[in-house]
C-alpha cells in the first residue's frame, strides 16, 4: 500500500503520540472566485488565509511564485473575472493524532466502510491539511481507489463515520441524510451539572466567520434541534457526560447548542474559553445589534510597544515598491502607508451574511488575537524574511497547464471538447518534489468511452487542450543562481538588522521568547522557505470531548465504542 509520508524532507521527528508530515512543495491552480473580483491579491490572500503573517505572504507573493494568467503576479494586483491562479506553497503540515484510524466494518456487497475517525484529523484537504486527512489515509494507507464522504465531523471532534465506496452507494446514502432518516447519536463531556431528563434546544445556526470558523445562534440563522440527556455527573471535576441526538446537521451544532445551553465541551478551544467569551460563557447567545465598530489586530502583550500593529506592511520600501534587504533602513521616511482590510480590522464581517454586532466582532477579533498570540513566535519573528533572497521551490517544479477555465459569468464554453469529472472549486492538482533521477509524470485525462454516451457523473465541459507539454508553474531561474541562501546564511545577513532594532527581544540567535516557546530553545527555520518551526503540540490539546458514537440508516445500526474520556473518574491537564 502507498504510505503518506512524502518525500524527505526537513521536518524534525514527531513527538511520541503525534504523526507529521515532511514538508513538501506544493503547487496548484484555482480560478478567481466571484468575490475576489475587483480586490487585490495581496488582501485576498492575506483575507481568506490566516495561516502565516502579512510580511510572509508579501514575501512569498514578491518572489514570483504566484502566476495570474500565466504571469507572474505582484501584491497589488488586481484579480479580473476568469484569471487563472497558480501558486507554488512550501507547505508545513500541522501534526495530528499517531491514534490509527480504524475501519471498523467493510462491507464490499453494499459498497461502504465504517470507520472511526480519531480526533485532530480533518476528513477533506482544506487549509493548511492535504496528506493528513481522513480521505488521503484512507486512499494511501488503507489502499481505497475512492471514498465518498457524504457527510462529514469536525477536525477535533472523533467517531464513527459511515463512507461509501461507490457512487450507487454515496446517492442512495446521501438522499437519506438530506431527507433527515438518518439517526445520530454523539456522546460529550461539558461543563457544570447538567439537568436531568432530556433537553431540546431549537435555536437557528449561522456562520458568521469563515476563518476562524464561528457560528452563532442567530435569527437569520438555519433551523437546528438537538436532544440532550444526561448520562453522568462528575463532582470531582464537575463535569457531565451527555448523550446527545442532533437531530439536524448544523455546522458545530452541538457545540453552540450546548454552549447556549451554559454547559459548553470541556476542552472546547473556540466556545469553552472565558477569555473570549466573558464569564456568561456565550450562555443564552449573543448580541445580534449590528454595529459598524472594528479595531486591529493586537500585538501580544510583550511585543505592543515595539511592533505596533501586529499585521501592518506599513514599514521602509524602496520607490519600486519591492523590498530587499539592502532597502530596509531604520527610520527611513518611505513608509507603506495603504493598509489592507486585514491590518485596520475591516475584513472581520466581510464573510458573515449578517452585519454583525459589536459583540461579534470583539469575540472574532479576540479568537484572532488569541491565535495569534498562541503562534507568536512564529507570526511576529519575520525580520529574518527581510534578509534573505527570493522564495525558489525546485527548478524541476512543473504542473501540466489546466483547461480553460469558465468565467463567472459564462455558462459553457464551446469548441472541441471532452468530459472532466470535476467541478470548478476542485481545479487542484499535486505535484510533489520529483525525486532525483525521477522525471515527473504528466497529468493525464482520459476521454469518455462511449463519444456522444451521456456520463452518469456530473461533468464540466471545457475546450481540449491543444499539448500535453508540462508548462512551468513559476519562472525557472538561471543554473548560475543560487535557489536559496541557507538558513545560516540568511540570519547571518540578518544580525545587523537585529542588532539595530527596537525589538527588545531580537538577538543574534533569534531565540523564539513567545508564551508558546521554550525560552532556552533556539529558533528554527525551515532551510527552504524560512519559515520558522513551531514546537510540537501536546497530543491531547488536538481533540474535544465530542465523538460520534452510533449511526442508524437503512443498511441498519452502527457504533463505536465509548471514548476514554467519557468512563468514570477521567481527568485531564486542564492547563
Amino acid at each position: 500500500m502507498a504510505s503518506l509520508g512524502g518525500e524527505v524532507g526537513t521536518t524534525p521527528p514527531a513527538a511520541p503520540g503525534l504523526k507529521k508530515i515532511p514538508a513538501y512543495w506544493y503547487p496548484y491552480t484555482t480560478y478567481a472566485k466571484e468575490r475576489w473580483l475587483g480586490r487585490e491579491l495581496l488582501e485576498v490572500v492575506s483575507t481568506e488565509f490566516r495561516d502565516r503573517s502579512m510580511e510572509y505572504y508579501r514575501y512569498a507573493l514578491e518572489s514570483g511564485v504566484t502566476t495570474i494568467n500565466g504571469q507572474v503576479a505582484s501584491p497589488n494586483h488586481i484579480i479580473q473575472n476568469g484569471d487563472r491562479m497558480e501558486n507554488v506553497v512550501h507547505r508545513h503540515e500541522p501534526p495530528v493524532t499517531a491514534t490509527p484510524v480504524k475501519v471498523l466494518l467493510e462491507d464490499k456487497q453494499r459498497e461502504f466502510i465504517v470507520v472511526d475517525k480519531p480526533g485532530s484529523i480533518p476528513v477533506h484537504a482544506a487549509g493548511r491539511y492535504h496528506r493528513n486527512t481522513l480521505v488521503a489515509i484512507l486512499m494511501c494507507d488503507f489502499g481505497y481507489e475512492k471514498v465518498y464522504t457524504i457527510n462529514r465531523l469536525d477536525r477535533l471532534t472523533s467517531g464513527l463515520m459511515i463512507i461509501p465506496t461507490s457512487t450507487d452507494c454515496a446517492r442512495r446514502l446521501t438522499n437519506e441524510f438530506v431527507s433527515g432518516t438518518v439517526r445520530k447519536e454523539y456522546v460529550a463531556r461539558v461543563n457544570g451539572r447538567f439537568p436531568d431528563g432530556d433537553v431540546v434546544c431549537e435555536e437557528p445556526l449561522l456562520t458568521v466567520d469563515r476563518q476562524m470558523g464561528l457560528n452563532i445562534v442567530h435569527p437569520e440563522g438555519k433551523p437546528a434541534k438537538t436532544v440532550f440527556r444526561l448520562i453522568r455527573y462528575d463532582e470531582n471535576t464537575d463535569t457531565s457526560v451527555l448523550h446527545c441526538k442532533p437531530m439536524t446537521g448544523r455546522s458545530h451544532q452541538l457545540r453552540v447548542h450546548l454552549q447556549y445551553l451554559g454547559h459548553p465541551i470541556s476542552n472546547d478551544p473556540v466556545y469553552g474559553d472565558r477569555r473570549i467569551w466573558g464569564e456568561n460563557m456565550g450562555k443564552g447567545g449573543v448580541d445580534t445589534v449590528p454595529s459598524d465598530e472594528r479595531s486591529a489586530p493586537e500585538p501580544p502583550a510583550h511585543l505592543a510597544e515595539v511592533h505596533g500593529n501586529s499585521e501592518s506592511l506599513a514599514r521602509p520600501v524602496p520607490h519600486d515598491g519591492f523590498t530587499k534587504a539592502e532597502n530596509i533602513v531604520e527610520g527611513s521616511s518611505t513608509l507603506a502607508s495603504n493598509l489592507l482590510p486585514r491590518e485596520t480590522g475591516e475584513d472581520i464581517g466581510m464573510g458573515s451574511p449578517v452585519p454583525l454586532s459589536s459583540e461579534a466582532v470583539g469575540i472574532i477579533t479576540k479568537l484572532r488575537n488569541m491565535k495569534d498570540e498562541a503562534e507568536d513566535w512564529s507570526r511576529w519573528r519575520d525580520v529574518i524574511f527581510r534578509a534573505k533572497g527570493t522564495l525558489r521551490p525546485p527548478r524541476d517544479l512543473a504542473l501540466k497547464k489546466p483547461p480553460p477555465g469558465v468565467s463567472v459569468n459564462d455558462a459553457c464554453v464551446t469548441g472541441e471538447t471532452l468530459s472532466v469529472d470535476l467541478q470548478c472549486s476542485e481545479l487542484t492538482s499535486e505535484v510533489s518534489t520529483p525525486l532525483e533521477g525521477v522525471e515527473p509524470v504528466p497529468l493525464h485525462i482520459e476521454s469518455p468511452e462511449v463519444p456522444g454516451e451521456p456520463s452518469s457523473t456530473p461533468s464540466i465541459t471545457y475546450r481540449k487542450p491543444k499539448t500535453k507539454e508540462l508548462i512551468p508553474l513559476v519562472r525557472i531561474p538561471d543554473s548560475s543562481e543560487p535557489l536559496q541562501l541557507t538558513t545560516a546564511e540568511a540570519i547571518s545577513l540578518a544580525r545587523d538588522i537585529i542588532s539595530t532594532s527596537t525589538d527588545a527581544n531580537s538577538g543574534p540567535h533569534q531565540s523564539p521568547q513567545g508564551p508558546a516557546a521554550d525560552p532556552n530553545e533556539k529558533q528554527t527555520y525551515c532551510p527552504e522557505c524560512y519559515l520558522p518551526l513551531h514546537p510540537d503540540p501536546s497530543p491531547e490539546k488536538l481533540y474535544i470531548f465530542l465523538h460520534a458514537l452510533r449511526y442508524t440508516i437503512s443498511m441498519g445500526t452502527f457504533e463505536t465504542e465509548m471514548p476514554s474520556w467519557s468512563k468514570e473518574g477521567f481527568t485531564w491537564d486542564r492547563s
